[in-house]
């Protein structure tokens, strides 16, 4: 007999067995912590919550509804292929998908363009110049993605509408000029408005890149003969290349899934794009139609997170910082100072500035673009006999304004309340799970409504809860599918927050708690909680940002009774009362931006962190 035979065993250092003892030993020395529990009771409402939405979604494009029953020849719940051929190869395919489709790859390619030609030299002149004052501009170029972009979309109705819809003229129009349809509405100014809208995803990624950029290598190419137009071919550009092509990934994920820019400028002249498309199918109790639109959404979104995340992972070949840091060197703009200044600013202006000044205006004229001081009125905000069917008052007389206010400030203030707090648990039981695949699924099921579209997601939503699914009674039309939805598709971003926060926590602090007899709760109450209290923070307050301007997920979801201000906007804008509509999306966004310079205020970050230092 060997010693190490001969020797009992150690409790604490057991010897080398199959996988499933080490799997049991697991258990076992884990069993005095509720954290492997912990982690299986978030997987359960997070399936319950995320996962089985959208595999419902997916199971309605291919099982038979009530309604369809008689046209599809099949009985209740039958597997069918019914809805594929109807919305990809019925006579009615073109208007429902094809063209849908064909306009959403149009308006991002050309989105992705025009964001690349605008952000492309405000990136490299906010990093890599001493462009004068560009500390401000790095925040102020950011805020058309601080607001919500369907806003500017009112704002484009605003002064470039025409008589091809009726209503209120616009600025244009009472100013003596006409504007063509192709100007006023459709793929135009559609996909312009996104892209000035995301065109701060190039600005952040290509400014902070070329932010990292070493220049000596810049500088041996010269010493070698390089012309500035082979530096920039061969090295820049390559280099610059995973940051570009992550840029376009998000600005199609985030056009593919955008709805309120599209529902402005492209419904009242039949210019669809899928999203809106998806709507109209919902909206007409097109259940299986709508499940399979929703389905090749989700599956386009999901294609292009996949594709940005492979193209980060491809980035880690082009590093060019070491361990000896890397020198940054900015270049002189000399004579072209001022035109640098007036582009920037003109960007500014165009794409921010100008927009929101005129919406405001609008709010108090009765004609829209007529200065004369007897057109400017204080009715749309405070008038008590306005004469119209629906808004008898100003919107800060009218109860459905303070309703769909108070409903968004306590719906996604509770959304995100909860979502900070799951994220966080959801970050200590992927960090402290005992069972690997537990932590693999928890992280990668919480990170599932990243890839599903706004309004895609609340497509599956409604499939899910529009009848009752224990052990939740049918919740559509009431407070709490809202805030289900909230919580549930700003999860990535919590839980996102609560993981990253629980990796730079040790498990010191805790184990130093359990050796003075704390027990769990005591230890997350007392030690935990308060060190990860700044993560906690960001954790709800940028889901509340977000929920605040997003329209995709909830204009499928609220009904009068349960507004928020970004849908009842909207059917002030369906009812014709511009005005009103404009003065409601002005109070939304003075909302959003307050929130966002509070969160930055909080977290003591920028967004434009690492852009401009001047």
């Amino acid at each position: 007999m060997t010693l190490q035979a001969a020797l009992p065993e150690d409790p604490s250092h057991p010897r080398p067995a199959s996988s499933w003892r080490r799997y049991a030993y697991q258990v076992r020395v884990n069993s005095a912590d509720p954290t492997l529990l912990l982690a299986l009771l978030l997987l359960a409402v997070f399936g319950y919550l995320i996962l089985a939405p959208v595999l419902l979604l997916l199971v309605d494009a291919v099982t038979v509804h009530f309604p369809d029953i008689a046209r599809s020849g099949q009985d209740l719940g039958a597997l069918t292929l019914y809805y594929l051929n109807r919305v990809l190869m019925s006579p009615i395919s073109r208007d429902l998908f094809w063209w849908p489709l064909a306009h959403t790859a149009v308006i991002s390619v050309a989105a992705i363009m025009i964001a690349f030609l605008v952000g492309g030299p405000l990136g490299w002149l906010l990093s890599r110049t001493d462009l004068v004052g560009k500390k401000w501009f790095s925040t102020a170029l950011l805020l058309p993605y601080m607001l919500p972009s369907w806003t500017f979309a009112l704002a484009w109705l605003t002064l470039f509408k025409n008589r091809t819809t009726g209503g209120v003229p616009g600025w244009m129009e009472t100013l003596g000029f006409t504007p063509p349809d192709w100007l006023a509405y459709g793929a135009f100014p559609i996909a312009l408005i996104l892209a000035l809208h995301y065109a701060p995803f190039v600005i952040l990624l290509f400014g902070n890149a070329l932010k990292q950029f070493d220049t000596q290598l810049e500088d041996s190419a010269r010493s070698l003969g390089a012309r500035p137009r082979d530096v920039a071919r061969r090295i820049i550009l390559p280099l610059m290349m995973p940051s570009l092509a992550s840029a376009a990934t998000l600005i199609f994920a985030k056009c593919l899934g955008d709805f309120g820019v599209a529902y402005v400028l492209g419904v009242p002249v039949g210019f669809d794009v899928l999203a809106t498309s998806l709507f109209r199918a919902i909206s007409t109790s097109q259940a299986g139609a709508s499940a399979v639109i929703a389905g090749v959404i989700v599956l386009l979104g999901t294609l292009s997170v996949i594709i940005d995340m492979r193209l980060m992972k491809e980035a880690k070949r082009f590093v060019t910082i070491g361990a000896k840091g890397a020198m940054v060197r900015e270049a002189p703009l000399g004579k072209w100072q001022m035109p640098a200044v007036l582009w920037v600013l003109t960007v500014f202006l165009v794409s921010a500035a100008i927009p929101l000044v005129a919406l405001t205006l609008t709010t108090v004229m009765r004609v829209p673009g007529s200065f004369e001081l007897s057109n400017f009125t204080l009715d749309y905000w405070i008038g008590t006999d306005l004469g119209t069917t629906a808004l008898h008052q100003g919107i800060l007389l009218t109860g459905e304004f303070w309703l769909a206010l108070w409903n968004t400030v306590w719906m996604v203030g509770l959304a995100s309340l909860g979502a900070g707090l799951l994220g966080l648990l959801v970050g200590y039981g992927v960090v402290r799970s005992p069972i690997r695949m537990v932590s693999v699924a928890l992280r990668q099921i919480t990170f599932l409504p990243y890839l599903v579209p706004g309004i895609a997601f609340a497509a599956a939503y409604l499939s899910m809860f529009a009848v009752a699914r224990p052990p939740l009674p049918a919740l559509y039309g009431t407070h709490a599918i809202l805030v289900l939805a909230i919580l549930a598709d700003q999860m990535p971003f919590a839980s996102r927050a609560g993981i990253s926060s629980m990796m730079q926590l040790g498990r010191e602090p805790e184990e130093a708690g359990q050796i003075v007899g704390a027990g769990w709760f005591r230890r997350m109450r007392s030690i935990v909680l308060p060190i990860q209290r700044g993560a906690l923070v960001s954790a709800i307050l940028l889901p509340f940002i977000s929920g605040i301007k997003g329209l995709s997920l909830v204009v499928v979801l609220a009904v009068p009774g349960t507004d928020l201000l970004t849908t009842y906007a909207i059917r002030l804008v369906d009812y014709g009362y511009s005005q009103a509509a404009n003065a409601v999306v002005v109070m939304l966004c003075v909302v959003a931006f307050a929130g966002t310079m509070l969160v930055q205020k909080i977290g003591k970050a920028s967004l434009s962190d690492g852009m401009g230092s001047k």
